[in-house]
């Protein structure tokens, strides 16, 4: 979103930081700047590490000619929500936290970037048997209605359950992180370029012609290796 009277963004994050957090122990810029993927509607992470405030916090702000999404810490907080997001497989604050460019120091970033870093080198535990036929059983389910559905707009929005659910099979049945919106497309490229393209040219292909047959054939082949699609004999809850 930088224009022609804007600070750039490591001067923007500069001047924010000085003047709304001027007594913090540290600060990250982080997001689509840092990586080099800005677009015209692009924010500035900015993560703070301030060992007066008592309660982490997020806000939203628009200042120095950029709209700018805080993430606010203390010395402490931030490990709750690294492993909050290990449990849910997406590493938002530990992604942010090692990609982020230094912006203050008094000497704690590198141990916090190092904790981010064994975070995402590690990568989520690992689904056991039980939920992985759980999540076979449901995409087998939405797969049904795809292939049996004959109104186009029920097939727009089973088709994005079915893409939600098998690039997240996918992910995690190969130990690998998770995402949501833009995200789901960066962890399926980062993981498996290959598949990635694969993946988007059968959903594309559905979305601009109607053609189911890429979209079944590629979930047809997330589910082989372990065991393909699964109807009878699939239980839960019985005692």
């Amino acid at each position: 979103m930088e224009n022609a009277e804007s600070l750039t963004p490591i001067e923007a994050a500069r001047q924010f930081i000085h003047t709304f957090f001027p007594n913090c122990q540290g600060a990250l810029l982080a997001g689509s700047v840092v990586r080099g993927e800005e677009t015209a509607t692009s924010d500035l992470d900015i993560i703070i590490f301030d060992q007066t405030v008592k309660t982490a916090y997020r806000e939203s702000l628009i200042k120095f000619g950029w709209p700018i999404e805080v993430f606010v810490h203390h010395l402490s907080s931030y490990q709750t929500f690294f492993e909050n997001d290990v449990k849910r497989a997406r590493p938002s604050l530990p992604r942010m936290v090692s990609e982020g460019i230094i912006i203050k120091d008094t000497g704690i970033i590198e141990q916090i970037k190092k904790e981010a870093n064994q975070i995402l080198e590690k990568g989520p535990e690992e689904w056991p048997l039980e939920l992985i036929n759980t999540k076979r059983y449901f995409i087998t389910d939405i797969l049904d209605d795809f292939k049996g559905s004959q109104n186009r707009a029920e097939e727009l929005f089973i088709a994005n359950s079915l893409a939600d659910l098998s690039s997240e099979f996918y992910l995690r049945t190969n130990q690998q992180w998770i995402g949501s919106s833009k995200w789901v497309i960066r962890s399926l490229s980062q993981f498996d370029k290959q598949f990635a393209d694969e993946f988007v040219d059968a959903f594309d292909s559905f979305y601009t012609s109607g053609d189911k047959d890429k979209v079944i054939l590629l979930v047809d082949k997330v589910l082989a290796p372990y065991g393909g699609t699964l109807f009878h004999g699939f239980s839960l809850g019985k005692g």
